[in-house]
């Protein structure tokens, strides 16, 4: 937040979208969370803006707002506004996607927002995702390809 530019400009001019869970959202808000720190060191280096899904941007809201309430909520949805996150809008395709892959990871507890989040990256042939969540070291793209976790 604040950063009053749009990120770091890839050096090949080719801007690469990186997906964005609901936990860098909560620790860059919070300062109390562990992650805080480690968060805001590495937004400034992210090719900017980030992609979320509603889902995780819903996880995040409803778990800032149980420790700072709409104030840290207002915070959030800051980063929407400076144009530091947009949006994937998952379609019925993806949906479906989305019930086989909670159905494979169940024994990881998958939810709604990371899988929301892995069809994305299915769908948008995207492989880095800014999370503080270790199950995306688990979760396969397609099947078969690995997340580059950031941070």
């Amino acid at each position: 937040m604040g950063q009053g530019g749009r990120g770091k400009v890839p050096e090949d001019g080719i801007h690469v979208l990186i997906l964005c869970d609901a936990s860098p959202l909560i620790a860059l808000v919070d300062p109390k969370q562990s992650g805080h720190a480690q968060c805001s060191a590495i937004l400034p280096a992210l090719s900017l803006p980030l992609l979320t899904t509603w889902p995780a941007f819903a996880e995040a809201m409803y778990l800032v707002y149980k420790t700072g309430g709409f104030p840290r909520q207002r915070l959030v949805w800051q980063f929407v506004n400076d144009g530091l996150l947009t949006f994937h809008d998952l379609t019925p395709a993806e949906q479906q996607r989305m019930q086989a892959l909670m159905e494979k990871y169940k024994d990881t507890e998958m939810d709604l927002a990371d899988a929301s989040l892995v069809v994305t990256a299915e769908t948008r042939n995207l492989h880095r995702i800014f999370t503080l969540d270790s199950d995306f070291y688990v979760y396969r793209i397609n099947d078969t390809g690995a997340f580059e976790v950031v941070p």
